[in-house]
């Protein structure tokens, strides 16, 4: 394991009985598919996670489509934050933030969600644009950065939306968010455009041109083909699909964050994990320890935007993140209210 791995599990990797005498932290993340709950103390100039809650609710199902929120959606989404809100309560959270990203960015009815998910939880929703989603994910990100590279490509495949991050790193190693760009294209929408099964070679293809493209005018904006060519940059993944991709890399019998995040996993690997997923049907991916049911329809389409970004920047090696988002916000908060002073992202 190397030095960013180490400094990644000490970071928030290991969890921690509550210090009553330090105050308490919350974060949630409400993506298109997920639900995410961090609960953290302050621990130097980083954090110790206290309790944690991940589940797959699946809010943007059929947005793309009927361009609201679903009753359905609605009411897994907020069993699941109810049950964010009680451990919220049971830690006696002092500082909160719940944020929400693009499902309810594109959701007509996202206000009288947010109302309701207030009426019966408590908690307080907002919604944030793609370049704050961006920086968030970068901060949590931070450690697993290497300072010694001159500028990171980061991205994020989420459920209705992909994040991708230029990032500069000065001469004291410091991570500079330069730019970024948000493809109105993820797991749950691209899932719903092509099915759940296997997908045919042809439409594939379409998902590869179609992101390849999209990616064109930021590779020309800042050069980063030439940066790559003389191996001057990192790649840094976050998302379901890059951890669970790690997860087979390893052949895990059961998914283990502390083995995948921070590791380093090489294209040949990606490309042959790919190939084989691909030519799995639903019931074979929903057997495999690592995907299961949960993401057995949707991980194909995040090998097909994973397989789009590592084709167009052939950098050779990914870094996998478990964290993101969440992080971020803690990691804000505690720089903000303790004086915390984490790395810049911005």
């Amino acid at each position: 394991m190397d030095r960013y791995r180490d400094l990644a599990r000490k970071r928030n990797g290991i969890r921690r009985k509550k210090d009553d005498r330090v105050p308490v932290y919350a974060a949630i993340d409400l993506g298109t598919n997920n639900c995410r709950l961090l609960v953290a103390q302050p621990d130097g100039n980083a954090f110790a996670v206290i309790d944690s809650f991940s589940r797959i609710v699946r809010l943007g199902e059929g947005l793309t489509t009927s361009q609201e929120l679903g009753a359905d959606a609605i009411g897994r989404t907020i069993e699941a934050l109810k049950i964010c809100a009680q451990k919220m309560r049971r830690h006696d959270a002092r500082f909160v933030r719940c944020v929400a990203t693009e499902a309810c960015r594109q959701a007509g009815n996202s206000a009288l969600f947010f109302k309701r998910v207030k009426q019966t939880t408590g908690l307080d929703l907002e919604i944030i644009a793609p370049d704050e989603e961006a920086g968030l994910t970068l901060t949590g990100c931070l450690p697993l950065i290497d300072p010694a590279a001159q500028h990171a490509l980061v991205f994020d495949i989420g459920g209705g939306s992909t994040e991708v991050m230029w990032v500069g790193i000065d001469d004291r190693g410091r991570p500079q968010l330069r730019d970024t760009m948000s493809i109105r294209l993820g797991v749950v929408s691209l899932a719903e455009r092509f099915g759940h099964d296997k997908i045919a070679p042809a439409d594939y293809r379409t998902i590869l041109e179609d992101i390849t493209e999209r990616l064109d005018a930021f590779d020309r904006r800042h050069e980063i083909s030439r940066h790559i060519a003389e191996r001057k940059v990192q790649m840094l993944g976050t998302s379901g699909t890059v951890t669970t991709l790690a997860g087979i890399h390893l052949d895990l019998p059961r998914y283990d964050r502390a083995q995948v995040d921070g590791l380093d996993i090489d294209f040949d690997s990606i490309n042959a994990i790919i190939e084989r997923l691909t030519r799995m049907d639903f019931k074979t991916r929903c057997a495999h320890p690592c995907i299961r049911r949960e993401r057995a329809d949707l991980m194909i389409m995040g090998c097909a935007i994973l397989d789009a970004i590592c084709k167009r920047w052939p950098i050779g090696l990914l870094r996998v993140a478990d964290r993101g988002i969440r992080e971020g916000i803690l990691m804000a908060m505690i720089a903000a209210h303790d004086g915390a002073q984490p790395a810049a992202a911005q």
